[in-house]
């Protein structure tokens, strides 16, 4: 995959590029999670020497962080103003804002569980007009009341039929190609042993997850009525913890400011998984998840875990989405008993396939992510696919918990461990 990584050569429409006759791909990135998202479509023309890639990151509220991701993986992006006056053959983007301005086709690609949190922004609803999630909604997919997006692409068949309801114009457009997260997860469980030793779990100890979306009523959100039980309760002395954040609570605080308000957790083996590093193989490794809503606990239903709910928003929850399925299956965290005791009790009730009914709504097309994924982009760049079939490497051996345990932003600790020794003075 060839990337542009000077402003110059870009504008002159690659006059100064040494691979020339190229079809060129926008990438456009507005947030970490969408990044991680559209590395699994982006990776799949990166052999191909008839492609040029190339990055923008949009603007967004929840975009720090995102050029660092890039530039981790050897990415420079380019400005989004010059993106905007550019022409390509095709772009790809997770997310909707800004990309109507593109000069090119567009290609959305969904991210997430299925679609599981409404139209939070209802002011441009009709009277009486029912909230969709945001990647079946109107208000996501039409510009000027027609379909923005050259290309939609799904997770499973029932996206297809809310659509049909939603937004029928969007439906000659859609496809569905499956989801990456559901083939990796899935794939990875053989490694799961693998996955455990790499992040330091030792064999009789259990790996307890505590996964959170973003948002006010997300685990991380109510992190203040949970982080008691964590801290006093758990870890014993066969219990290891991981927190697996939504990036966008890291970019929508700081980074810093999260770390700080987990400082109390430093000594107490709890480990803060950073936005950027890759959380399937934590969850693939765990023994408990405690989710709320979001994302990765649904995906959580793919692994060997047993599951405990937090409490969550019901009217902001699609009907039809996995999340809602779950939450009407698995047993719920009350704070009115012993965190220690819940988590032996879902483990004792557990049996492996519990929840393959919620499973089931991940994905239609199961293990055909890359292959589907790949057929849509080379049709819409009118090119033949490459005679081979796509190329997916295995999920990367994780870091140790030990890394990644609270306390390490040492300055951000050390000064909350000062302020809280003032306190206790005074």
């Amino acid at each position: 995959m060839s990337v542009i990584t000077t402003r110059t050569a870009l504008i002159e429409q690659g006059r100064w590029l040494t691979v020339q006759d190229c079809k060129r791909v926008l990438v456009v990135v507005h947030t970490v999670t969408f990044a991680q998202r559209l590395r699994e479509v982006f990776g799949l023309l990166a052999a191909d020497l008839r492609i040029q890639v190339v990055f923008t990151t949009a603007p967004h509220v929840f975009g720090n962080g995102v050029k660092e991701y890039l530039q981790e993986l050897g990415i420079v992006a380019m400005p989004w103003e010059d993106a905007l006056r550019t022409d390509f053959d095709l772009a790809l983007a997770a997310g909707s804002r800004g990309v109507h301005e593109l000069r090119t086709p567009v290609v959305r690609v969904s991210h997430g569980a299925g679609h599981i949190k409404l139209l939070t922004d209802t002011s441009l609803l009709a009277p009486g007009e029912t909230r969709s999630p945001g990647m079946l909604s109107p208000q996501h997919l039409l510009h000027e009341g027609r379909v923005g997006p050259a290309a939609i692409t799904y997770a499973h068949e029932r996206d297809i039929a809310e659509l049909a309801r939603s937004c029928p114009e969007a439906l000659p457009v859609a496809h569905v190609v499956g989801d990456p997260c559901v083939d990796r997860i899935t794939a990875g469980m053989a490694r799961r042993e693998q996955y455990r030793g790499a992040l330091g779990v030792a064999p009789g100890e259990r790996l307890v997850t505590v996964a959170s979306t973003w948002g006010p009523t997300s685990t991380f959100g109510r992190i203040d009525a949970l982080l008691p039980h964590l801290l006093h309760q758990l870890p014993g002395a066969a219990d290891r913890v991981a927190l697996l954040v939504h990036p966008n609570v890291f970019a929508g605080h700081g980074a810093w400011q999260v770390r700080g308000w987990l400082a109390g957790c430093r000594g107490h083996g709890i480990a803060l998984v950073p936005p950027e590093a890759d959380w399937q193989a934590v969850l693939i490794a765990s023994d408990v998840i405690i989710g709320d809503h979001g994302s990765l606990t649904a995906y959580g239903t793919l692994t060997d875990a047993a599951l405990l709910l937090t409490p969550g928003p019901r009217r902001e929850i699609s009907a039809y989405s996995p999340a809602a399925r779950l939450a009407a299956t698995a047993p719920a965290l009350l704070p009115a008993h012993p965190l220690a005791d819940q988590l032996d009790y879902a483990v004792s009730q557990f049996t492996p396939g519990q929840y393959g009914e919620v499973a089931a709504l991940l994905s239609s097309a199961p293990g055909d992510f890359h292959r589907r994924m790949r057929s849509v982009l080379y049709r819409l760049l009118g090119l033949g696919e490459p005679a081979s079939p796509p190329v997916v490497p295995p999920l990367p051996l994780p870091g140790p918990l030990e890394r990644w345990e609270a306390g390490a932003s040492t300055w951000a600790d050390t000064w909350a461990d000062t302020w809280v020794d003032r306190r206790a003075v005074r």
